[in-house]
């Protein structure tokens, strides 16, 4: 299915890559940080969009020559390891010039030299809102607000 006519009353789809980028929790406002300095990660009207994975874990076993068997003193190639990581996702227009100076960005300060990262052709929502709408369910009208921030 295409969604380049869809149109509704209540917005429309634009067509986007979402970069998925496995990372240490530690290191996401490192990365966001470099992106920005070459992309907005606009979404609608808000800038510096990204969503954070709760922490999870990653696991492999370094081939012979990989850099943890040339840096970590006495790691055996073929063992696993595990380490806690967050996957980290953003979204941009698809166009290769700003696909290539994200991922720059991105493996510029990236603490792995193979960094997991995975790109998939989707398409995000784009709302036709009101900033003053009446609606009852939005976080102005609903009597709860924002949730709480978290720093």
């Amino acid at each position: 299915m295409h969604l380049d006519g869809y149109s509704a009353k209540s917005g429309t789809f634009l067509p986007v890559w979402t970069l998925e980028i496995q990372t240490l929790p530690e290191d996401t406002d490192r990365i966001l940080d470099e992106v920005m300095k070459v992309h907005p990660l606009s979404f609608g009207r808000y800038q510096r969009n990204a969503s954070i994975s709760a922490v999870g874990r990653e696991t492999a076993q370094p081939e012979p020559g990989s850099t943890t068997t040339t840096h970590v003193a006495g790691f055996e190639a073929g063992n696993t390891e595990t380490y806690p990581m967050v996957e980290l996702k953003i979204s941009i227009e698809r166009d290769l010039a700003i696909l290539e100076k994200v991922m720059d960005a991105i493996l510029l300060v990236h603490h792995y030299e193979e960094p997991v990262i995975f790109l998939r052709e989707d398409w995000a929502s784009r709302a036709a809102y009101d900033p003053n709408s009446s609606n009852p369910n939005r976080w102005w009208n609903n009597g709860r607000g924002l949730p709480d921030r978290i720093d």
